[in-house]
């Protein structure tokens, strides 16, 4: 399709924006495709574009690579890659084919004491990564390097690496310091490993959409990982086209980018005794705009294909649109094909019936009947001024949302503003919402710099985005109460690009369950008009109270540049399962001459509760006759750290463990008779 038919297209879809269709959702794009699976050096991970909460003049953009790191990922540690080239592509002009910004990583590696197999060692790095970094304001035709030379953070492999005078004598977060860089063009940059922002239910999510789990057990599958992260504060007039006035409004749509990012390799790899060389043409082999739209979108089939082509490509191949019209997802949202298979997924319902009238289910026409009526006309959905895009035939029930937030973004037109003040036409003009329309291009994260940033101390900040401004605007009456446009807090929130906070697995299946077309008049089914007291019913409730069970990050964000958590150490709480050494503890053998009064039993049971705790436990046996008892608490080494020896009656006994004074970690308590005879082995586990 030509450009110029979708610049004044896709007007439909402003709480569209929401609309982020998923099948079987993934982290953001953690191993989304078969063969950058393989590559995991030049593998998207999570791409962010956000309004900096401490500079209101910059917008932030976090770009992460390398998936899934374990902190104790030695002895050769994550690293970037060499031979790859890291971009951050920005569109800003809707009047331009292509990127109009574009910023280039390139790392390289320095050996600095190659006689060892340590990482650091007496100050010094068995591999120190460094990075150059260009800057085209042409779409890729001229480069200047802005940056050279940038250090990049070690891994942080644990105390005596970093902390000790036997390796770096510095703390972690200094060398995080040392790392952030100015370019000469006024950009903060820094790069560097961190805690991976991104967090969801992986295994739930996988296990046949177990999210939340029905054992009540959610788990954040990126807890304890980290990931090799860019992050750039970027001024928002080095955004804008040039000659740009300051903003009309908070929607100018004059301040709307586009963003993506994507990794490239040479054509040719030839391997070569203890090396490799590269030659040949660059090609792209990774790319992000959206999440989970290659995770959760695109079948396999076509998973590698998408991530070799541009948004700009995409746009114009209508072979993928079908994944769109029809998203895999929606088919467990609804209770006539195969919503009972999936019990976790129940509070999520599609409009199969919505006013009455009109069906969104997977394979039915949604607002296709309306096509050519007096009704749409001087919509988004009027042929004669739109096209055909958002209603191209029966049987695209999600052409009117999923399709086009994807691929161009929404703007401040109706009929998709908030049904405050539609006075019950969900076709009318509206409050005004968001406009972050750009049509120059497919699948990118898209941002109305023009939005002011909600203050994360704000009590109204939330992590679903603009899921809760919609809330807000039709429900809270200082901003329901008129149609007239006013800042709701969240307004900036996903997928008015994207903040590190927001939960947008939470957001992007509630609005693949409807939650957008309800947002804009549609409601859910068991509205009635007429009829019932409120939109607000029952099947919108439950959507709006939905949860995966893994609301927030593992670790909190920092509320300065570079914004991330810093990444978890080698030697920490993350750095893998504490060793049993039950097997190396001291224990006596039985006596060979005991006799077969001895041999009753003495301890039916022992626990302890709670476990895991935090300062003191509760020590429980169940005894069958009364003994004499010798208790001993022991670290995982087998040290002794406290011994009981008293008589104990027959029945429940209990002791209180105070652990205050202990460190965080695995203990054991060993329980044995008089004659040094072992009863039971437990494991006392303290957090922090």
């Amino acid at each position: 399709m030509k450009l110029y038919k979708f610049s004044h297209l896709v007007w439909g879809l402003v709480l569209l924006c929401l609309a982020i269709s998923t099948t079987s959702l993934q982290a953001s794009s953690h191993r989304e495709a078969p063969m950058i699976a393989d590559d995991p050096l030049a593998d998207n991970v999570d791409l962010y574009a956000f309004r900096s909460p401490a500079n209101r003049n910059s917008i932030v953009f976090v770009a992460t690579f390398v998936p899934m790191q374990l902190p104790q990922g030695g002895p050769n540690y994550y690293q970037f890659g060499e031979n790859i080239r890291y971009e951050i592509h920005i569109d800003n002009n809707p009047n331009t084919t292509g990127d109009d910004i574009i910023y280039r990583f390139t790392f390289y590696h320095e050996n600095e004491d190659p006689s060892t197999f340590f990482n650091i060692r007496l100050g010094k790095r068995n591999l120190r990564t460094r990075y150059n970094l260009e800057r085209s304001r042409d779409g890729g035709n001229s480069w200047v390097t802005i940056l050279r030379g940038g250090p990049v953070p070690p891994p942080n492999i644990g105390e005596r690496s970093i902390e000790s005078p036997v390796g770096l004598n510095s703390t972690y977060e200094r060398q995080v310091r040392l790392a952030r860089r100015n370019a000469i063009t006024g950009e903060r940059v820094f790069a560097g490993p961190m805690d991976d922002p991104f967090f969801v239910d992986l295994a739930g999510i996988f296990d046949l959409g177990d999210a939340p789990r029905q054992d009540g057990l959610a788990r954040d599958g990126l807890a304890c990982m980290n990931t090799s992260a860019i992050v750039m504060e970027v001024p928002i007039r080095y955004l804008l086209p040039r000659n740009t006035p300051g903003p009309t409004s908070i929607l100018d749509p004059n301040y709307v980018i586009g963003v993506w990012a994507s990794a490239s390799r040479r054509a040719i790899r030839t391997l070569t005794p203890g090396g490799e060389e590269h030659s040949g043409d660059w090609v792209q082999v990774s790319r992000l705009g959206m999440p989970l739209t290659n995770e959760a979108v695109i079948p396999v089939g076509m998973k590698d294909y998408w991530n070799s082509i541009t948004p700009y490509q995409e746009l114009q191949d209508t072979l993928l649109d079908q994944y769109f019209y029809n998203p895999e997802l929606a088919l467990y949202m609804d209770d006539d094909l195969f919503g009972a298979a999936v019990p976790a997924l129940a509070p999520l319902r599609i409009q199969r019936n919505s006013l009455g009238s009109f069906d969104f289910g997977n394979g039915q026409d949604g607002l296709f009947p309306l096509k050519g009526s007096d009704a749409v006309a001087g919509t988004a959905l009027d042929d004669a001024i739109f096209g055909s895009l958002l209603l191209p035939g029966p049987g695209k029930p999600r052409s009117v949302d999923l399709w086009p937030i994807f691929h161009t973004g929404v703007p401040n037109f109706p009929p998709y503003q908030l049904a405050t003040g539609k006075n019950g036409n969900p076709l009318a003009a509206g409050k005004p919402f968001i406009n972050n329309f750009l049509p120059t291009g497919g699948d990118m994260l898209r941002l109305n710099m023009a939005v002011p940033a909600t203050p994360r101390d704000d009590p109204n900040f939330s992590s679903l985005g603009l899921v809760q401004a919609a809330v807000l605007g039709l429900t809270d009456p200082a901003y329901a109460g008129n149609a007239d446009l006013q800042f709701i807090p969240n307004m900036d929130g996903f997928p008015n690009g994207r903040r590190l906070e927001d939960d947008v697995t939470r957001i992007e299946l509630q609005a693949v369950s409807g939650v957008v077309l309800a947002a804009v008049g549609l409601w859910y089914d068991d509205f009635i008009p007429g009829e019932s007291p409120s939109p607000v019913t029952e099947d919108l409730l439950n959507v709006l109270t939905y949860t995966t069970g893994v609301e927030a990050n593992d670790k909190p964000f920092q509320k300065r540049f570079p914004y991330l958590a810093l990444p978890f150490a080698g030697d920490s709480d993350c750095a893998g399962v504490i060793a049993d050494n039950i097997m190396q503890l001291n224990v006596s053998a039985p006596s060979p001459t005991i006799d077969v009064e001895q041999q009753a039993p003495v301890l039916r049971t022992v626990r302890n509760y709670p476990n895991p705790f935090h300062d003191a436990t509760t020590i429980q046996l169940d005894l069958e006759q009364p003994t004499q008892l010798i208790m001993d608490v022991m670290d995982v080494s087998g040290r002794t750290l406290e011994r009981w020896s008293e008589g104990v009656d027959a029945g429940i006994y209990r002791r209180t463990w105070n652990a205050s004074t202990y460190p965080a970690g695995l203990y054991y308590l060993r329980v044995s008779n008089e004659r040094g005879e072992l009863l039971e082995v437990i494991k006392m586990v303290k957090s922090k």
